[in-house]
């Protein structure tokens, strides 16, 4: 990768969280034509949520700073206290987003069992819709995750979320996918963004991630519904001024980004064939959709391999018996090459010591 630390090469697989923006970004950057979002008038973010609504098929969008935000701000916008959302037992809102939806908002959140992939089985989410008594919650939402992060980045398509969102449409309850990868699930399926989000009602996806923005995501739906998001946004202090400096990054990254996360799905296969072959590591390569790489660990915890590989300089996050390693742009296919190297290493080194 591009950093080095003590004279040890650096390869960071932490995250795509983790990616610099392009030479033309920081240029869009610099030249942005700026006025004050908060009223409207700034043209940079008003082209940039333009295009977003576009792209996923929708009436309108809303520049946010983060996708714990975008995720947010939809929560409050479709579901209000003492409301209740079906989720995936996996999914990010629940794991990584420090309970921001019930905290903040109120909002209770369902979860049901995720399968290997991510998705959530029809009987389960029928199962869980609270009967419309005054005694029960009203589900208020259906949430759904694509690419799926647990999922090892199961990149989840129209007919298999059909299968649940029809059942929450045919109650009267919409639904929202997370879609902080969305693109990297549509360039995986081949499909347009737009087929993916068409089965919601609402959806976020992220600029700072695999479209390698230094930050920003974006929420997309019906113009009423960013309305509401919007006075979300509001209240939570999300109101920015000259945004454009951020949205002409990220127009620049639809424009030029979306077909290249082809590249990080190749690296990623590649990465997890290479792991598969290693003693004490588990990954199904066949598994691998997108840019996620999760393994697990068999004998000592993951957390200690991990730790042997940071001393040699390839960077990973880690849990329990699982590493995670992701893909994104600024790593190629060499990069990918030299980490099993390290890792080889580091896992023999590991094993030994024990």
């Amino acid at each position: 990768m591009q950093s080095s630390k003590n004279n040890v090469r650096i390869i960071d697989l932490r995250s795509d969280t983790l990616t610099q923006p392009t030479p033309e970004m920081r240029r869009a950057i610099a030249e942005a034509e700026l006025g004050d979002d908060v009223y409207g008038e700034d043209p940079t973010v008003n082209r940039l949520e333009e295009v977003s609504a576009r792209l996923t098929g929708k009436e309108a969008g809303l520049l946010v700073v983060s996708g714990s935000m975008g995720n947010l701000v939809s929560a409050l916008a479709w579901a209000g206290r003492g409301d209740e959302i079906i989720v995936g037992a996996d999914a990010h809102v629940i794991t990584n987003e420090m309970g921001s939806v019930a905290a903040l908002g109120g909002v209770e959140m369902r979860a049901v069992p995720n399968d290997r992939r991510g998705m959530l089985s029809p009987e389960a989410v029928r199962n869980a819709i609270r009967p419309k008594a005054g005694y029960f919650p009203r589900t208020a939402l259906l949430w759904i995750e694509n690419t799926h992060n647990r999922g090892n980045g199961a990149a989840l398509s129209v007919d298999e979320m059909w299968r649940v969102t029809d059942i929450a449409h045919g109650e009267g309850i919409p639904v929202h996918i997370d879609g902080a990868r969305l693109f990297n699930a549509a360039v995986a399926l081949g499909v347009p963004a737009s087929d993916l989000s068409s089965v919601a009602d609402s959806v976020t996806f992220c600029l700072s991630k695999g479209l390698a923005c230094p930050v920003g995501s974006m929420v997309c739906g019906s113009r009423e519904f960013i309305g509401r998001a919007r006075r979300a946004r509001k209240m939570l202090g999300g109101g920015m001024r000259q945004a454009g400096i951020i949205a002409a990054a990220g127009l620049v990254a639809l424009d030029t980004m979306i077909d290249r996360l082809a590249e990080d799905h190749d690296n990623a296969k590649r990465l997890a064939v290479g792991l598969s072959r290693m003693p004490g590591i588990a990954v199904d390569p066949a598994h691998i959709e997108t840019n996620i790489v999760y393994v697990t660990v068999g004998g000592k915890p993951a957390p200690e391999l991990a730790a042997a590989m940071r001393a040699r300089g390839v960077l990973a996050n880690s849990m329990g018996n699982w590493i995670r390693f992701v893909t994104h742009y600024g790593i190629n296919a060499e990069d990918v090459d030299e980490a099993l190297d390290v890792i080889g290493d580091a896992t023999r080194a590991t094993v030994s010591a024990g």
